[in-house]
């Protein structure tokens, strides 16, 4: 199982150009694509969903050509979208039985067994009677991956998920697809790095529509071993040493001083210390960096 996204651009009317070129190839498991807002994720969502058709390249799922035969890809797709609506008075039961129904699940005994499988899955058996309106915004993901698993997809999408969720409802949602991840192929994106730490064994890195980095979350921390350096500094001095060094971050200490952490191939001075730990965040922001770099 292999899904192959070849030279895939796509510029839309007003002249933003969203996927300059993309070209990746991912395999079973989390896959996790990380940008800022703008960076093109949702439009290469779309794409692969068959919600819109790319000016050029091609994509490929076990061997079906989108562009040339989207119904048989939407057949084995769960998609889930940053937002999707629900009817205002209808159980998260019921809705997920008309779904069912939509997705080709004739039968009523199995349509039953399903609806009851997927509900158990994403932890919302016990609110299977209330209105999916009355949900937090949580359990209304939980339910979107709940409709998404009726017809067992082998591609799923999920579209900055996490987005707006408390730390508790993120988790019992990250929880549910680490559930789903391991048989199937999970095309996950989002802004924050935390989601990529904790979820997804491959990722790439996109910024102004093209794909910057495609490797592994613990590839891409080795490679900066003994390349990130950390000294505190005044709040006063950051904008001094954002100008003079390989700026990635800072963080506040105790005495309202800050940490600040650069970049660099050799120690920038002696007031520098090695950091401890390259962390998933210093890749994500020297990738980031070397991208404004290149559009300056």
């Amino acid at each position: 199982m292999m899904l192959s996204i070849q030279n895939l651009t796509k510029t839309y009317p007003n002249g933003v150009k969203a996927l300059d070129e993309i070209n990746l190839e991912i395999l079973p498991g989390m896959f996790g694509l990380l940008g800022p807002n703008g960076a093109g994720k949702s439009s290469l969502m779309r794409t692969i969903a068959t919600l819109q058709t790319p000016d050029s390249g091609r994509v490929v799922f076990n061997g079906i050509d989108i562009g040339n035969d989207p119904m048989s890809l939407r057949k084995t797709l769960g998609y889930l979208p940053q937002e999707f609506g629900v009817y205002p008075k209808e159980s998260a039961e019921t809705l997920l039985g008309y779904f069912a129904i939509l997705k080709g699940i004739s039968s009523r005994k199995e349509r039953k067994w399903k609806v009851e499988e997927v509900l158990h899955l994403t932890n919302l058996y016990e609110v299977r009677k209330k209105h999916v309106s009355s949900y937090s915004g949580g359990m209304r993901q939980r339910f979107g991956i709940a409709q998404l698993l009726l017809n067992d997809p082998q591609l799923i999408i999920v579209d900055e998920p996490t987005a707006g969720l408390d730390p508790e409802e993120r988790n019992r949602f990250l929880n549910v697809l680490r559930g789903i991840g391991t048989d199937n192929i999970v095309l996950f994106s989002t802004h924050l790095v935390e989601d990529v730490k904790e979820l997804c064994t491959d990722m790439a890195i996109m910024k102004h529509g093209k794909i910057h980095r495609h490797l592994t979350p613990s590839q891409a921390v080795k490679e900066l071993e003994s390349k990130i350096w950390t000294k505190s500094i005044l709040a006063t001095e950051l904008e001094q040493y954002k100008s003079t060094f390989n700026y990635l971050s800072s963080s506040y200490n105790e005495d309202h001083s800050l940490t600040i952490r650069v970049f660099a191939d050799n120690r920038p001075n002696d007031s520098f210390e090695k950091a401890e730990k390259v962390t998933l965040e210093d890749v994500y922001f020297h990738a980031l960096e070397k991208t404004v770099e290149e559009y300056a």
